[in-house]
């Protein structure tokens, strides 16, 4: 973990907002050092700029307010929502993931008529198989 801490992957404004703890257990720790260390720190690496998580691990409690899906990776800890200086810089860093290509799934989340996403969403799991799913979220 070069360039993303733990308590960075389990800030949430809105946890705070609404007073929810948002603990992980050793289990979405680990699920969390790897997806890091697999696709967040070698991104970072390549892109050569800072790159702001937006939302990594939620509790049930805060998926279900974030309105995330039932199922959602973020649950686990094998998640990340993650945005840099503009939607065509967001866009940027989905291409690079692609490119790098270690991840789970990639969405290009709320894109606007160019393909400029709002943020990207990746995801990794530590234990299974990783599919390379790409797919594109409209606003």
């Amino acid at each position: 973990m070069k360039y993303f801490t733990i308590s960075e992957m389990l800030k949430s404004d809105t946890a705070m907002k609404h007073g929810i703890w948002n603990g992980a257990s050793q289990e979405v720790e680990d699920n969390l050092r790897a997806l890091v260390d697999n696709v967040l720190d070698p991104l970072r690496e390549a892109y050569g700029k800072p790159i702001r998580v937006t939302s990594g691990y939620r509790c049930p409690r805060l998926n279900r307010l974030v309105g995330g899906s039932p199922n959602s990776q973020h649950m686990c800890g094998e998640a990340a929502d993650l945005v840099s200086i503009s939607p065509v810089e967001n866009k940027k860093l989905g291409q690079l993931i692609e490119a790098l290509g270690n991840f789970d799934q990639l969405i290009y989340e709320q894109c606007d008529k160019n393909g400029n996403p709002q943020w990207v969403h990746v995801s990794w799991k530590r234990n299974g198989w990783n599919r390379k799913q790409v797919l594109v979220s409209l606003i």
